[in-house]
């Protein structure tokens, strides 16, 4: 019983089920096949689809828009966030700023970045990095008042320079939380490609999402949010086993 419970609590038990029941209940005919193919025929589908060099490009494609946003917008936003920490006068101004435009849904925002870039991969890039940016910015700004100023009074007693402090002081505090903004950033940065190429696109896996669901081809639509779910996990969860093996530096 104890084992079982253990395994009830365990995250895959949650996600066999899910898929257990995906395919019990179109099996069953509860939902018509129409509208909720089996799991196994999705599967079958995903399975096909990655025999295409079509959509491997795709691929191709969505993953350098969405690491070449990652690689500009954490560290552009880990410095600004830095930087809006370290003055308080640019701080005051700026941070309500980043704060407010946080809350706004930034699908509003996609009709200008194409009127002003076009609909080509610089586009998906720029939205990508607009799409993360706040979440960096705001998570680093908590992340640097939650250092314990008694470190940073040792540094700077010894003097140590900036590049020390960051290095010495700063890091090695924000870690654990630099490791979660990295995973809450990428969820942004993942969705903004995505919804960019499914708004207006020529080529990558969210165009295709789009046009297999405005084709109402439903068994491909499912097999490429699988695809783009398992990529999202994956991320997530080797972000995860590096946030654990560092876990200690929250102590």
């Amino acid at each position: 019983m104890r084992t079982l419970a253990r395994f009830a609590q365990h995250p895959l038990f949650v996600v066999a089920l899910f898929f257990g029941a995906w395919e019990a209940v179109a099996r069953t005919g509860l939902v018509a096949a129409a509208l909720l193919p089996p799991l196994t025929a999705v599967i079958g589908v995903l399975v096909e689809l990655l025999q295409r060099p079509t959509v491997w490009m795709a691929i191709a494609v969505t993953a350098g828009e969405v690491l070449a946003a990652f690689a500009i917008a954490l560290p552009l936003g880990v410095a600004i966030g830095l930087a809006l920490s370290e003055s308080r006068f640019w701080g005051a101004v700026f941070r309500p700023v980043f704060q407010f435009l946080f809350s706004i849904p930034k699908s509003v925002f996609l009709p200008m970045f194409i009127l002003a870039i076009g609909i080509g991969i610089p586009q998906k890039i720029a939205y990508g990095v607009f799409s993360m940016i706040f979440i960096v910015v705001i998570s680093m700004s908590a992340a640097v008042e939650s250092v314990r100023g008694s470190h940073l009074l040792v540094a700077r007693c010894y003097g140590a320079t900036r590049a020390q402090v960051f290095r010495h002081v700063y890091l090695p505090s924000m870690l654990p939380a630099l490791l979660e903004t990295v995973r809450l950033g990428m969820i942004f940065n993942f969705t903004g490609v995505i919804l960019a190429e499914m708004y207006v696109s020529q080529v990558g896996i969210g165009k295709l999402i789009g046009t297999w669901g405005e084709n109402y081809q439903l068994p491909q639509l499912l097999a490429g949010i699988l695809l783009v779910s398992a990529a999202a996990v994956l991320f997530n969860e080797s972000i995860r086993v590096i946030e654990t093996k560092y876990g200690h530096w929250r102590q």
